[in-house]
């Protein structure tokens, strides 16, 4: 069974990003949703402001929702104790935030600066932009595409942008070393989160893997042999988020509303995407078992061929979809994907927002897309990237992403409509969590003496 775990966790991406930058698509995803094209601007404030003028309302959420969480949340790690945000008025601002970071077990280093990310339509700005050790935590791999600004202090901005740079934002480094045996976890006091699940404990990164990615779906057996893979906490950063959103729209905090949705909405979104609602879409459990068995007779060629091409077709997809997006937004024209994404048609045909919405609706659906997804990638992208076992895309995807994008297979067609479905998917899920998150605060709102 170890060797069948270790299999397992290999075919994992070393990165735990789904849809790379999502900023530019959550731009495209919301432009045209009432809800928020017709909200009015909100002001810039600086979170220990929030902080201060609700931490005992803080305090008492996240208190609430640890309590939900053990009761509803198969596999969640309880918070210790000791980690209660506890209102104390004579607390430094600096103290204060870190008591809110360790309450909610988000990294030390998260940055929560004051900032937005820039739609890749938008030439570039006279503003003088961020540095992007200023927004975050890791430090972006080549070829990044974020574009950022500094906010002020009281400076309005229009919601859209604040909350489609928080749908990126949880990528910055807010998940990153928070498992008992990260080499960086020394730096805070236990998380209770144990040891990491799955993903790579030794990649900082990679640590963030459980989460961003949801195996709900891969059946009795699998999660018998691979119990440790039904640990995941994206549902649990969904719940924070979202809650401290709703809060903050009811306590007159629009920024701070807006902009912990959006970093709600991005733990959605990741499950949108196959490769993180699957442990391995080419692959049966059964296939995976009888390549490592082969592996260990002598004959490892499918073993690896497994492991290096599930990676590969991850990436893949990712750097299609990024650079379709933002070439496209760079040059302020619409093709399928944006029109995919704008598709409020679709919205209406799932249930409506609940607790169990991400587990139930959107990862089930990108689980079941899987192996759809995996073969348009095989037919439509170059070959020696997603069907040759001895080349590793994510170690050359800076230099071969051009080539990528210029040398499609015949198929290439048949691969955009594949992703154009998987982007319909992610905006309609994307604005059912923000009508969601906008009706409770109406309705506490309402019901508020």
């Amino acid at each position: 069974m170890r060797l069948v775990l270790a299999l397992i966790a290999s075919l994992l991406p070393a990165l735990a990003q789904a849809w790379g930058n999502h900023s530019p698509m959550c731009y495209r995803a919301f432009e045209h949703m009432p809800e928020v094209a017709d909200a009015p601007p909100v002001t810039a404030e600086p979170l220990a402001d929030f902080l201060l003028a609700e931490e005992p309302a803080i305090a008492r959420l996240l208190d609430a929702q640890e309590d939900w969480a053990r009761e509803h949340l198969k596999g969640h790690a309880p918070r210790p104790d000791a980690l209660r945000l506890v209102p104390d008025a004579r607390r430094s601002d600096a103290e204060r935030r870190a008591a809110f970071l360790r309450a909610l077990r988000l990294s030390p280093d998260a940055r929560l600066t004051l900032y937005v990310q820039i739609d890749a339509r938008e030439p570039d700005t006279v503003r003088a932009p961020l540095a992007a050790s200023q927004v975050s935590a890791v430090a972006n791999g080549k070829g990044a595409t974020q574009r950022f600004v500094a906010l002020q202090p009281g400076e309005a901005v229009a919601p859209l942008a604040v909350l489609a740079s928080g749908c990126d934002e949880p990528d910055y480094g807010h998940d990153v070393n928070l498992f008992d045996d990260n080499p960086g976890s020394p730096q805070h006091p236990s998380y209770g989160f144990g040891k990491q699940p799955f993903g790579n404990a030794a990649i900082a990164v990679g640590s963030q893997a459980p989460f961003h990615m949801g195996f709900f779906h891969q059946g009795r057996l699998f999660n018998t042999l691979a119990r440790s893979f039904t640990r995941t906490f994206a549902e649990l950063r969904v719940q924070q988020y979202g809650g401290l959103a709703v809060l903050a729209w009811q306590t007159g905090h629009a920024y701070w509303g807006w902009r912990f949705a959006g970093m709600a909405l991005h733990h959605v979104e990741d499950l949108t995407q196959p490769y993180h609602a699957s442990a391995a879409p080419s692959a049966t459990l059964g296939h995976m078992i009888w390549a490592n068995l082969k592996a260990q007779l002598g004959a490892p060629a499918d073993r690896q061929g497994l492991v290096v091409l599930q990676g590969n077709r991850h990436f893949v997809l990712e750097n299609f979809q990024t650079r379709w997006i933002v070439e496209n937004a760079q040059h302020r024209r619409d093709g399928p994907l944006e029109q995919a994404l704008r598709d409020l048609a679709l919205d209406g045909r799932y249930p409506a927002w609940s607790p169990s919405y991400v587990r139930d609706v959107v990862a089930l659906e990108a689980f079941t897309a899987g192996p759809r997804t995996d073969a348009a990638i095989v037919v439509g992208a170059p070959a020696k990237f997603v069907s040759d076992p001895q080349f590793d895309f994510a170690a050359n995807e800076a230099v071969l992403g051009p080539e990528l994008a210029r040398d499609m297979q015949g198929q290439r067609d048949a691969l955009l409509r594949e992703v154009a479905r998987l982007l319909s998917h992610f905006g309609a899920h994307s604005r059912n969590a923000l009508r969601g998150l906008l009706k409770q605060a109406a309705a506490r709102q309402a019901s508020a003496p």
